[in-house]
């Protein structure tokens, strides 16, 4: 196996955002384990997460790994150079957040989705790249909004389930889930296919481990693409056409991972 691209909220992690607990909180360490057993075999672990660079950069230095995925995609660190996959577009005068808000597009889609759409508070702060909302909407029916209103080179990325103590929206809490509003070609897709080239990783080598759609998006760019149990449990129609190369994995969150990682492995000799 050349490498694991992984998750961190909801599948590398549990509760709390802990790499030592389960997805109830219970002490575990097979999420490290997994990353541990990635690391005998010489594969690359690269986290590829919706969070700051920063908060990406910590663990994965913590892992002892020199690349990363971050804000969703528009960002890839690759042995401390950092690379935007934005289309183009890189901070200057203006970041490339402030780029993206220019014409007014995430206030659009506030007003839009009223009562259904809010700022991910305080989490939104400081980021470089992506506009990062909760909530609970349709990404297409938003795309569809923004591409109305003539912001057809922007996207809204579901990336998956979130647990918040409070927030401002007429949307149950088990509902709730994150997105990023950033330029239309940022995909963790697509990071990782540029991670794999700069490598020189053969896709089917690689594996991916996840529990949203944009997580879901790259399982075209590697041999094997593991949902962890918990994404079924927050969106049952998730593997509705997904391709044949996605397994689910019978457990949650970090067992999860330590389960696809093992398996695949396994299954390799």
């Amino acid at each position: 196996m050349h490498a694991l691209y992984v998750d961190l909220d909801g599948t590398l992690l549990g509760k709390g955002g802990s790499l030592v607990h389960d997805a109830d909180g219970n002490p575990s360490l097979l999420a490290l384990r997994a990353v541990e057993a990635c690391l005998r075999v010489d594969a690359e672990v690269v986290l590829m997460s919706g969070r700051r660079q920063v908060t990406v950069r910590e663990p994965a230095r913590l892992l002892g790994q020199p690349s990363y995925i971050f804000e969703a995609g528009a960002g890839m660190v690759l042995d401390g150079e950092t690379f935007w996959l934005c289309d183009g577009l890189e901070p200057g005068e203006l970041t490339i957040a402030e780029q993206v808000a220019v014409d007014g597009a995430p206030e659009l889609l506030l007003e839009r989705f009223a009562g259904r759409l809010e700022y991910h508070a305080p989490w939104h702060e400081g980021r470089e790249v992506s506009h990062l909302f909760r909530g609970a909407v349709d990404a297409a029916e938003a795309d569809a909004v923004l591409t109305e209103a003539g912001h057809e080179t922007l996207r809204l990325v579901d990336n998956g389930a979130i647990a918040v103590p409070r927030h401002g929206l007429d949307v149950p809490d088990d509902a709730l889930r994150a997105y990023h509003l950033v330029p239309r070609g940022v995909s963790k897709a697509r990071a990782v296919a540029r991670h794999q080239r700069a490598r020189g990783y053969d896709p089917a080598r690689c594996i991916a481990v996840g529990d949203s759609r944009e997580d879901l998006a790259v399982a075209p760019a590697v041999g094997t693409f593991w949902l962890v149990a918990n994404a079924l449990a927050h969106d049952p129609e998730i593997t509705a056409g997904a391709p044949a190369n996605v397994k689910v994995a019978e457990e949650r969150n970090g067992a999860g991972v330590y389960e696809a990682v093992v398996s695949t492995l396994a299954q390799r000799g």
